[in-house]
């Protein structure tokens, strides 16, 4: 079979690793910017604060997080903007884009006990059921959940049991190879149909998303596994695929350029792609902070600096991970 399918069943199939849910943080696989800090998502919802005051998004505008997994990052969201903006939390629409039920139930049952009725919360199976005016989407750590073919000297990958061969010649994949000048590495798969799929969706929408990567393709392959905070190369010698296959995460970094590309082709604006330490000062994750201080015991501001750390200082997730950011104004 295809890598892409191979990936696609170990991370989505019946019994794949999102299938189902999963513990993020130190009681999980990995760490993910949003168990690292409330903070994260107050920086986003100070951030929507501002789209509504330049008019941008409409105060009846839907906030829709796509792949929210437990919910906590759009949870965290509401609930900071309650303390900024509350009458934004009666207006706006929230939704989450979340192909499974089982998923599904779980971000429901956290915003019952987190809001009881005081938010309305709305799921699509796909981006493709959703059609509204405005929008702001918002994404951590989806575009290296994609499937992916791996491409070695001009050939594509495939997968016999748990075994890689590179012995096939497929056109689309040298292409995209070509593009973003791989020798050897992966090339995912779905971004086009993501971005025009989003395009369909909204007449007027910004989307921003988080993950780890560079703006150009890197020169080698990146594909790993995650289990129990531990990293695992997938190419490393002796390493056991059957027994790591739909229990464990796989990823790898994420090419900007293609996600560029992709929503380019959509029709839709590009506006940037900087550090996460950078975006996050910019919409003003400093300001929350300096807030806390004025308002809380120095023990409780000290911690939550501290976790603030780990999503802007350069050698933890602050320069590795990215925000990209879109806009299509009709």
């Amino acid at each position: 079979m295809k890598f892409s399918e191979y990936m696609g069943e170990w991370l989505y199939g019946k019994n794949g690793y999102y299938a189902t849910y999963k513990n993020i943080g130190k009681e999980g696989d990995f760490y993910t910017a949003v168990s690292a800090s409330k903070f994260f998502g107050g920086t986003i919802a100070k951030h929507i604060i501002s789209l509504v005051d330049e008019g941008f998004l409409e105060p009846d505008g839907i906030v829709c997080e796509i792949g929210a997994h437990h919910g906590y990052f759009l949870a965290d969201v509401c609930e900071f903007l309650y303390t900024l903006r509350p009458e934004l939390l009666a207006s706006l629409n929230f939704v989450i884009v979340e192909r499974f039920d089982a998923l599904q139930e779980q971000q429901r049952n956290y915003f019952q006990e987190s809001f009881g009725d005081v938010i309305k919360l709305t799921h699509y199976k796909s981006l493709s059921e959703l059609k509204c005016q405005s929008a702001f989407f918002i994404a951590n750590e989806i575009f290296d959940a994609f499937p992916c073919e791996l491409f070695f000297k001009g050939d594509t990958a495939r997968v016999d049991g748990h075994k890689i061969n590179f012995d096939v010649k497929n056109e689309w994949v040298s292409e995209k190879a070509a593009k973003y000048h791989k020798e050897k590495g992966e090339i995912a798969v779905g971004y086009e149909e993501f971005a025009k799929e989003m395009a369909n969706a909204a007449e007027k929408f910004e989307f921003m998303s988080f993950d780890y990567g560079e703006m150009q393709a890197r020169p080698d392959f990146s594909l790993r596994i995650y289990a129990k905070h531990e990293v695992f190369p997938f190419f490393e010698d002796n390493l056991d695929r059957d027994a790591l296959f739909g229990t464990s995460d796989i990823t790898y970094d994420v090419t900007f350029e293609h996600v560029k590309d992709a929503y380019q082709e959509a029709g839709v604006e590009f506006i940037e792609c900087v550090p996460q330490m950078v975006s996050l000062v910019d919409m003003g994750i400093l300001e929350l902070l300096e807030i806390l201080q004025k308002n809380a015991d120095e023990k409780i501001y000290k911690q939550e600096l501290e976790k603030v750390k780990m999503l802007i200082m350069p050698n933890l997730m602050g320069e590795r991970f990215k925000m990209i950011r879109f806009r299509k104004n009709n």
